[in-house]
């Protein structure tokens, strides 16, 4: 099930971020999100604003992520390709797992595109695990964007 996440989530939801991050680490993707990201303000924000959601089962929460609905600053600039249509378009972000559960990105695409079905999503290019699965969920790689946080280099990718 996936659900808004509620502010009695965090101290859970930022071990999810910090085993994410580690895994992230161990498999060859030490830049990403470094040690601190996201940081814990901005999870606060995005649970104020109703745009971080949780996944659960009866064992508690295993994976969180934004969804975000309308236009991202870090997307208005593409480099290296295009994005394949400029109707309006949900992103998904700071994706983790806790890694106890399969079929997170599958659902959590499925989620979002009950709610838009135009995505947008981006990561680095050291995360293999997680191009492979943008792929295998029906995206398209469409170039590079920057991030807003420091101007990193993302992959970014569609579903329309």
């Amino acid at each position: 099930m996936i659900r808004t996440a509620q502010s009695g989530d965090l101290p859970q939801i930022l071990k999810i971020y910090d085993r994410a991050r580690r895994f992230m680490a161990e498999n060859g993707n030490p830049d990403q999100w470094g040690n601190v990201f996201p940081p814990t303000a901005l999870l606060q924000q995005d649970i104020a604003v109703g745009r971080l959601f949780v996944s659960e089962d009866a064992d508690g929460i295993h994976a969180a992520f934004a969804f975000i609905v309308g236009d991202d600053p870090a997307y208005a600039t593409i480099g290296d390709g295009a994005w394949l249509s400029d109707a309006p378009y949900g992103t998904i972000h700071r994706l983790a797992s806790d890694g106890r559960t399969h079929g997170v990105l599958d659902a959590v695409v499925a989620f979002c595109a009950a709610r838009q079905p135009h995505l947008r999503i981006d990561t680095h290019a050291d995360n293999a695990i997680m191009q492979h699965l943008i792929l295998k969920n029906g995206f398209t790689r469409c170039g590079i964007v920057r991030t807003v946080e420091d101007g990193t280099p993302r992959i970014a990718y569609e579903r329309l």
